[in-house]
């Protein structure tokens, strides 16, 4: 199955299951709340990324994610990602080598904790800070094989107004990741695939608001920010991500429904790029996102 029909089939899945608590009313702007102790919840993300600017490029990123509540300020998660890639007719030095197809394959794994400093729904606002550790197989821009370690902070700030009816995130993250290429053989002629190990930091901000304005119902606009530092160059690439969300949520279960775009991007670009503000080496045009989340 391709990833677009795939990415089609659970979407429609998503909105006929049948029966929450800690939902994700936004899909890339998280929340502060965390899960009450003793509590389960089960995540499965899809995340189709589409058009550089060139070629065909279409990708897709799973993620299935199990969170607990070891106590109702302090959850802990574990999750497999998973990638799928058709890219063709765009080579780009370091970054795209080559045509690639292949169908859904194991990524990674990751490991997280979540602290809650100050509870949303108690507090005049909620603060919680997210620290993990992925271990990845898998570039996420060719399908290339690439061994990656990662670590992530990420601090959430969540307000409620109109006694819940309106909620407002924010979101400032860092990233640190150490990043080692395999060789590939029959490479284009003089084309750049560096295989010694490189160091990323990359920085996150993100604001996202949704509103209920049925029972269960949720729609919210949200916009990311990131910025890539290489050690030997400084500032290396930047883009600006916003779009809509649609949220339900039902007793035991929710999902939520993002359509992100491009707005603006900066750094390098690969020969030939047209869009030249947007970044479209590590990003694409665009992407959508379905989250589905189960309690128990």
């Amino acid at each position: 199955m391709s990833p677009s029909r795939l990415f089609l089939a659970i979407a429609a899945l998503s909105l006929s299951l049948p029966a929450l608590a800690d939902e994700n009313l936004l899909g890339y702007v998280r929340g502060a709340e965390t899960l009450p102790k003793g509590s389960s919840e089960f995540y499965q993300w899809f995340t189709e990324r589409s058009d550089k600017g060139a070629g065909h490029y279409r990708a897709l990123d799973t993620k299935t994610e199990v969170e607990y509540g070891v106590s109702d300020r302090f959850q802990v998660s574990a999750e497999l990602n998973g990638l799928a890639i058709n890219t063709s007719g765009l080579v780009v030095d370091g970054y795209l080598p080559g045509d690639k197809k292949s169908g859904l394959r194991v990524r990674g794994v990751e490991l997280g904790m979540k602290y809650n400093f100050l509870s949303p729904a108690k507090d005049d606002i909620g603060v919680s800070g997210i620290a993990s550790l992925e271990l990845g197989r898998l570039d996420p821009h060719s399908g290339r094989n690439k061994t990656e370690v990662e670590v992530e902070f990420e601090m959430q700030v969540q307000k409620y107004f109109l006694e819940g009816q309106l909620v407002v995130i924010g979101n400032v993250g860092a990233r640190a990741a150490r990043e080692k290429r395999k060789a590939i053989a029959n490479l284009p002629e003089d084309f750049d695939w560096p295989t010694s190990p490189e160091m990323e930091i990359s920085t996150k901000f993100g604001a996202g608001v949704s509103y209920r304005f049925a029972p269960g119902w949720y729609a919210g606009a949200e916009t990311v920010r990131e910025s890539e530092y290489e050690t030997e160059v400084g500032l290396e690439r930047w883009s600006l991500f916003a779009g809509p969300s649609i949220h339900y949520a039902g007793q035991k279960w929710w999902a939520t429904l993002t359509a992100f775009k491009q707005v603006r991007g900066g750094g390098e670009k690969y020969a030939g790029q047209t869009d030249t503000n947007l970044h479209l080496i590590e990003k694409t045009k665009n992407e959508i996102r379905v989250k589905v989340g189960y309690n128990f």
